[in-house]
């Protein structure tokens, strides 16, 4: 295993993210309803959030844009590239444990990231994967 990303790294890498998909799907929203977020109903936008943590991934070789701009990716404990299946369960099974925890699990990933000396949370267990640097 490559040297393991700790909180802070993969802390800004999501915070990118989720500024550059916010301000992305924004405009598609605006375009679509005219408003920038339009929360009346469940929308596309929505789903393309989604979509974005899941495919990006397995197409640019673990990376998402964040994760390329601290220069970060994901891999599966083997060394070998992401898959769909991989990042289906990294994604929707993370999210499902977060959900169903009332978000007590995704607090403990926090401490995961930050004490365990192979920075893996439970996301990254679950669909066996471990975040790395470049």
């Amino acid at each position: 295993m490559e040297k393991a990303a700790g909180f802070k790294v993969r802390f800004l890498a999501s915070l990118l993210d989720w500024i550059v998909v916010t301000i992305i799907l924004g405009f598609i929203t605006f375009l679509m309803y005219g408003e920038f977020f339009y929360t009346e109903q469940f929308n596309i936008t929505d789903f393309l959030g989604v979509l974005y943590s899941i495919i990006v991934p397995v197409i640019w070789y673990g990376y998402t844009i964040g994760k390329r701009m601290t220069n970060i990716r994901i891999v599966k404990v083997s060394g070998q590239k992401v898959t769909l299946i991989t990042m289906l369960l990294r994604v929707i099974g993370g999210f499902i444990v977060y959900a169903f925890s009332l978000g007590i699990a995704f607090i403990i990933s926090a401490f995961m990231v930050g004490i365990r000396e192979d920075k893996r949370a439970i996301h990254d267990f679950i669909a066996g994967t471990y975040v790395t640097y470049k």
